[in-house]
């Protein structure tokens, strides 16, 4: 402006040459001209510097496209579900022929007041991302706080496909436990099959390093022959996966009636984990759906060259039926022993299947190899069992009988 108005006081006022003007400044005849002319026109203002910005755009959105996308902002704020520009570009897909690119969604969405840029966070690119290559290879699971209507505190553990971004199991409990994460494992591997690797942070009932021993969720992933992975402690971006679900579980339950009880809940995170599952497109799956991604592909399988044999030895009793209880692959097992030891105290030799059970004095009372597909185990009837044989078993080699106080 004080350049402008420097070159038109020296032609108007001073009376200097407009070309000798121009050549000494280093600028051309025709701008000096345009601003003589501008001058004549307005005055000292018209010297203002005006936009270039072309009087019409034919690549502008249309009004129809940004109609659109703050309809759909609107309608998935209001769901619950993820209303970023990733999000809504993907959803675009099937109502227009020519949907916007992300970019130009974001760009709608900042000229309509409905974000704010965040410049101060860190770059995508700066993340080192992995992801397994077959869905079953990975499992990651956690569990996160929510409260009641009446602000009673509790848990929701999440179960997750590491590959396909699958929710396997959603469950609501007031406090999880050890045995709550098994249950929630089996249930999961029931309909999905057993994953080759399970992936988890070092909280209390997954992991038993703390206290230099193995919780329930690990011995049982050691009789399968399952990989046990926790994370670095103090970095939950190696668990990022589940931990992102998370938030898109909470944005969910934000939106709808605060469950009354935990059943209520549980209803809510059902009905999430069915949309979740297999309505809602994953912009980590090029917009797929994390159940079609799961069956697109084999699944993987725990290696049973992992599996070692699991020992362990029990103080028990025999109760009033004659029979005693043993957990096995995460489900009781009741085994009968007969009327006559009732109330007998026993001990319980465990390696992997095998079971025998003995008197405190050594004596054999059963031997017999467990079936994972039975609870029940009898001395006859329905159930064929391992019967133990009468006489002390013999040394095919020297023909002498073995003790069966030291079997």
């Amino acid at each position: 402006m004080e350049r402008a108005r420097y070159l038109v006081d020296a032609v108007v006022v001073g009376g200097e040459s407009p070309t000798r003007l121009a050549r000494s400044h280093g600028i051309s005849r025709s701008w000096l001209f345009e601003l003589l002319q501008r001058f004549r026109e307005g005055g000292y203002p018209a010297l203002e510097p005006r936009s270039r910005r072309p009087r019409s755009n034919p690549q502008q959105t249309s009004d129809e496209v940004v109609a659109e996308v703050v309809r759909l902002r609107g309608e998935l704020a209001e769901a619950g579900d993820d209303d970023g520009p990733q999000s809504i570009a993907q959803r675009l897909k099937g109502h227009l022929d020519k949907p916007p690119s992300v970019t130009t969604v974001w760009r709608i969405l900042k000229r309509q007041g409905l974000v704010t840029p965040q410049p101060h966070k860190r770059p995508r690119s700066s993340f080192i991302r992995f992801e397994a290559e077959l869905p079953n290879q990975l499992w990651q699971t956690d569990a996160t706080a929510w409260q009641l209507a009446d602000g009673s505190p509790v848990e929701i553990l999440n179960l997750l496909d590491d590959h396909s971004r699958l929710l396997l199991n959603s469950t609501a409990f007031k406090t999880v436990k050890g045995l709550d994460v098994v249950d929630c494992f089996y249930s999961a591997a029931d309909l999905y099959g057993l994953p080759a690797a399970f992936l988890t942070d070092n909280a209390a009932v997954f992991s038993g390093r703390s206290r230099r021993g193995r919780v329930p969720l690990e011995l049982e992933l050691d009789m399968h022959g399952i990989e046990v992975k926790h994370s670095t402690p103090n970095h939950p971006q190696t668990c990022g996966k589940v931990e992102r679900l998370h938030q898109t579980l909470k944005r969910y339950l934000r939106m709808q009636a605060p469950a009354q009880s935990l059943g209520h809940l549980q209803l809510q995170l059902d009905a999430f984990r069915a949309r979740y599952n297999q309505h809602r497109p994953h912009r980590a799956l090029a917009g797929q759906t994390p159940l079609v991604a799961f069956t697109a592909r084999l699944k993987a399988r725990p290696d049973p060259a992992n599996s070692p044999t699991h020992y362990r030895v029990r103080q028990d009793s025999i109760d009033s039926n004659g029979s005693v209880t043993l957990r096995y692959l995460g489900r009781l097992r009741h085994i009968r022993v007969g009327a006559k030891h009732r109330n007998r105290q026993v001990r319980l030799l465990v390696a992997g299947a095998e079971v025998r059970i003995v008197t405190t004095d050594g004596d054999l009372l059963r031997l017999l190899q467990l079936d994972p597909d039975r609870v029940y185990f009898g001395l006859g009837g329905r159930w064929p069992v391992h019967n133990v044989v009468k006489r002390s078993p013999v040394c095919p080699e020297t023909g002498h009988e073995f003790n069966q106080r030291f079997i």
